[in-house]
């Protein structure tokens, strides 16, 4: 609980400590923000990635516990996960705090506008993390050792977005929608307009036809190779099931491709889809292997390690990617952002419809959530 005297208490007590790590992340958002600046000015945008869940030692539990599903000692009634399936028997315990829907609704979902409004001022395009969540999101008893005993619940649904887009305008928003889908979260996705994702390398199971090969491709979706999730291109290839890996084969025509060639096979085949954008990992272009995984789902202590090294990325690698980019006609065409932004004014949202500053925006949600 936030007990006003405790608190004063530690911020007098812990007061050299608090100015140390506000002073990191001044620098760090001062530094970013140029960065983005510079980016943007050469015709980069930059994806940003936001899990639908926080975690339960998380500030926002902690200040808010009544966006929550938390019983009167604030511990969690229900957490979120994945039911039990073919790659898991007793399914994925997630142990992330549930939100009390209802309560975010009667605010005018002030929470949610204010996190996706600083989102989008660190990110040009949001990647929004398990996005069938919001349709339906699989509840599981606090204390369960396992997802098993766990159930589905009604989440907002287009409820949420269609507030999104009245109070902050068309974002451009990614939506992770892989997995399990009913025909409701199918639905909720196309009501949305955000593009779905499709990943090459769930695209070849022998057995059965596969909404991610690239002939049933919509326009507006996001093909990656392999997302962090995945093992690289060379890693997956070889682990993958000998029936699999000979359709591959047939359905690209590449039998006597070299391993050097193997990456780069699946990257033209994702830039000459019919996808609006085609994301590929940096390790595909340099032709790395399992080596260079970025993350095990599930697991802790061995993930996010890789680097890219000075040096490792070539002007040969550049210049390959460069001319593949040009032929599949996806080479991006560079706007002038300060002359938008001198359109709008300072600290106007470019873009959006309210037309107003962050500051008016966020004083509204702050009044709603707060009433």
């Amino acid at each position: 609980d936030r007990e006003e005297a405790a608190l004063n208490q530690k911020r007098e007590e812990l007061a050299e400590e608090i100015a140390f790590y506000k002073f990191q992340q001044f620098m760090f958002l001062k530094q970013w923000k140029a960065l983005k600046a510079y980016a943007n000015e050469k015709g980069i945008r930059i994806i940003g990635d936001i899990p639908i869940y926080v975690a339960f030692d998380s500030a926002d539990t902690w200040a808010n516990p009544v966006l929550f599903q938390f019983d009167e000692d604030n511990q969690p009634k229900a957490v979120a996960g994945c039911p039990p399936d073919a790659f898991s028997a007793t399914g994925q315990l997630w142990g992330n705090p549930l939100y009390k829907w209802d309560y975010h609704k009667s605010t005018g979902y002030a929470w949610w506008l204010l996190r996706l409004a600083h989102v989008f001022k660190l990110y040009d395009t949001v990647r929004i993390d398990h996005f069938r969540g919001f349709d339906e999101y699989y509840s599981i008893p606090f204390g369960d050792q396992t997802a098993e005993r766990g159930h589905w619940e009604k989440g907002p649904g287009m409820d949420l977005f269609n507030t999104v887009k009245e109070k902050l305008g068309d974002v451009d928003v990614i939506a992770e929608d892989l997995g399990y889908l009913t025909e409701s979260v199918i639905e909720m996705v196309k009501e949305s307009g955000y593009p779905g994702m499709k990943v090459l390398q769930f695209a070849f199971d022998s057995r059965e036809e596969s909404d991610y090969l690239p002939h049933n491709y919509e326009r507006n979706c996001v093909v990656y190779t392999g997302t962090h999730d995945n093992d690289t291109i060379l890693g997956w290839y070889y682990v993958m099931s000998e029936e699999d890996r000979e359709f591959s084969k047939e359905y690209m025509g590449n039998a006597k491709s070299t391993d050097e060639e193997l990456p780069w096979d699946f990257i033209r085949m994702s830039m000459e889809s019919v996808a609006n954008l085609a994301v590929t990992p940096m390790q595909e272009f340099l032709g790395l292997g399992t080596e260079a995984r970025i993350n095990y789902p599930s697991t802790l202590g061995n993930n996010w390690k890789w680097r890219l090294l000075p040096g490792q990325f070539t002007i040969g690698n550049g210049k390959e990617n460069h001319r593949l980019t040009q032929i599949t006609a996806r080479i991006a065409k560079i706007k002038n952002t300060r002359r938008r932004e001198s359109k709008t004014g300072p600290g106007k949202q470019a873009g959006r419809d309210s037309g107003r500053t962050d500051t008016e925006f966020k004083g509204e949600a702050c009044r709603i959530w707060n009433r």
